[in-house]
């Protein structure tokens, strides 16, 4: 046992998502999208390079010492994996822990719309789940592929940085693959994916303009790919991939993309009404003949619109899908009105946003010396 796993064990019982690791601070715990302070004592620089050093490889050491920054996954057996970032900063030696769940939640579980089931069961073309970063997009992604690994019989193959969420051979082959230990960078992974006959390709972020031609032209070669993006909407996910490439190619891709496109999943975590939890609010666009008539003519504006009335396709814009969580109980007005991207839609008197920002503090761990 590494002295930083009871740390881990106690953001793990207290249902946290995050360990913030940073020299000159006592450890800080994120509880349902807020850190508070564990009480404990503040670690020097040469302790939290220390806890760092007692997780890694020495070829991880080698390559954080060369970079100084670090992705990569950390097993804590019986308890759960983590992703781990591991940075320098003014103070020395910063680490991240990000907590990923042994069991993998059904889309019901996680209490997603059903029309993800529909997006899932596609045989080819591309499905975006995109949000900022902690909005639970791998979670989705995760019960998605499981969803495909009980339905049909394939191989799916995941690239990630690092792998997160184990998936193991149901119906399906799976191989997953992490960049830098398995492969040089997503680029690479995907050029050689396209020779691995695979049925299904997890791309675990679209970073560069490779990456995102790479996982276009699998998608128009009859491969489906679930891929992420740091967007916050439908709209704005397709403009990104547009503006990705040359002005020159613009026509090309956004045919491309008109045809290959199966939908975009956009999703962010809201606080439940007990405090107790989060949930994800979920915008969903489907490509039909509107979107995708705009997607070619570059008319990405009118999207919203499109989305607002194709209801009945299963699509819901976020305001839509907060009021919806509104109505129902699960959120509070104030915390929909916090979310909203249209905020005048959204009626809230001013004395009802009062925030508490005192900060809580965790039970203390002597487990570590």
């Amino acid at each position: 046992m590494n002295r930083v796993d009871a740390f881990l064990e106690l953001v793990v019982k207290q249902n946290g998502s995050d360990l913030h690791i940073i020299a000159g601070n006592p450890p800080r715990l994120r509880l349902h999208g807020e850190t508070h302070t564990v009480k404990y004592r503040e670690l020097s620089p040469v302790e939290t390079r220390e806890l760092l050093f007692e997780i890694m490889t020495a070829e991880q050491k080698e390559e954080y010492l060369e970079k100084q920054v670090l992705d990569f996954s950390y097993d804590v057996p019986n308890l759960s994996r983590f992703r781990v970032n591991a940075f320098e900063h003014l103070n020395g030696t910063g680490i991240v822990f990000r907590v990923i769940p042994s069991d993998i939640k059904s889309l019901q579980q996680l209490g997603l719309p059903p029309i993800l089931k529909n997006l899932a069961r596609q045989r080819k073309g591309l499905i975006l789940v995109t949000g900022p970063t902690g909005s639970g997009k791998s979670t989705t992604l995760a019960a998605m592929i499981d969803f495909i690994n009980n339905q049909r019989k394939g191989h799916i193959l995941t690239i990630e940085d690092p792998v997160e969420f184990l998936h193991s051979n149901k119906k399906c082959l799976v191989s997953q693959r992490e960049v830098g230990s398995h492969t040089r960078d997503f680029a690479s992974a995907l050029h050689s994916a396209l020779r691995e006959d695979p049925d299904v390709i997890l791309v675990g972020e679209m970073r560069d303009l490779e990456t995102i031609h790479l996982a276009l032209t699998a998608a128009e070669m009859g491969i489906l790919v679930l891929a992420t993006l740091h967007t916050s909407s439908a709209a704005s996910s397709i403009e990104r991939i547009i503006n990705a490439f040359p002005p020159g190619e613009e026509p090309y891709v956004r045919t491309m993309l008109s045809t290959s496109l199966c939908g975009v999943i956009s999703q962010q975590l809201v606080r439940t009404a007990d405090n107790r939890g989060r949930l994800a609010a979920i915008e969903i666009m489907i490509n039909n003949a509107a979107i995708s008539n705009v997607i070619r003519e570059g008319k990405t504006e009118q999207i919203e619109n499109i989305i607002q009335g194709g209801a009945m396709q299963g699509m819901q814009l976020m305001d839509t899908a907060l009021k919806r969580m509104v109505e129902a109980k699960k959120i509070t007005g104030e915390e929909a009105f916090l979310k909203a991207r249209n905020k005048e839609e959204f009626s809230l008197e001013r004395d009802e946003l009062d925030i508490d920002s005192e900060e809580q503090s965790i039970p203390s761990t002597d487990s570590i010396n």
